[in-house]
């Protein structure tokens, strides 16, 4: 009973990984439309956010079967719960990279020094998300730890990026509308290093049954 159990315990990590692939594709797409000017791009993500929606019902349901038909022992069942959770911040990162698909089209052709800086801030957050994973795979608090001091790098380039387009907004006021979408792209990739950042708390917490204390990201 006890090796099915396993069995079953390892497909649900090969499902999580399955599951941040697409979630750091997602994110991946959303920075290549951006800098790339690419709208055909950006179409493709609704599609790909559809199929992590898909993946959270799989898991979800999975969590819930081995919850009901096996008898998890402690460690069980903090890793099983905080798959519950970690799928939450997934899906919501598949959400919030449709939304800069949605913005990009307003950002018409125009580039600014910020688009790299998001991309690089993008490609942070990509990382955090790869990692976070990967330590719940792994059981490994120390990358885990690392994820969660990682969310200082995203969140400086946020902070960098703002203070610039306020500066675009006050020296030309007609790129207000410009600046501000750009910031709220900004935003969004922002908050996905915040899921990442839970996902590996709910790590911390399968592998040790301690959460640092930290509000969730919405």
């Amino acid at each position: 009973m006890r090796t099915r159990f396993d069995e079953q315990l390892n497909t649900l990590g090969q499902e999580l990984i399955r599951m941040g692939a697409l979630c750091e594709e997602v994110i991946s797409m959303a920075a290549s439309a951006l800098i790339q000017k690419d709208d055909a791009l950006a179409a493709k993500i609704a599609p790909l956010d559809q199929k992590i929606d898909e993946k959270e019902r799989q898991i979800e349901s999975m969590c819930l079967r081995l919850l009901l038909q096996q008898q998890p022992v402690a460690r069980d069942l903090r890793q099983i719960s905080a798959a519950l959770k970690m799928i939450t911040d997934m899906e919501r990162i598949g959400d919030q990279a449709e939304d800069i698909a949605e913005i990009l089209p307003f950002l018409n052709d125009r580039t600014l020094p910020e688009h790299i800086k998001i991309r690089e801030m993008a490609e942070a957050a990509i990382k955090m998300v790869t990692d976070s994973v990967d330590a719940y795979v792994k059981q490994d608090t120390a990358i885990a730890k690392g994820v969660i001091a990682s969310d200082d790098i995203v969140d400086d380039y946020f902070i960098d990026i703002k203070s610039s387009l306020i500066s675009l907004i006050a020296q030309k006021p007609a790129e207000g509308e410009y600046a501000l979408d750009l910031l709220m792209v900004a935003k969004y990739f922002e908050r996905i290093g915040d899921h990442a950042t839970n996902i590996a708390e709910w790590v911390l917490f399968s592998v040790t049954g301690e959460k640092s204390a930290q509000p969730p990201a919405d």
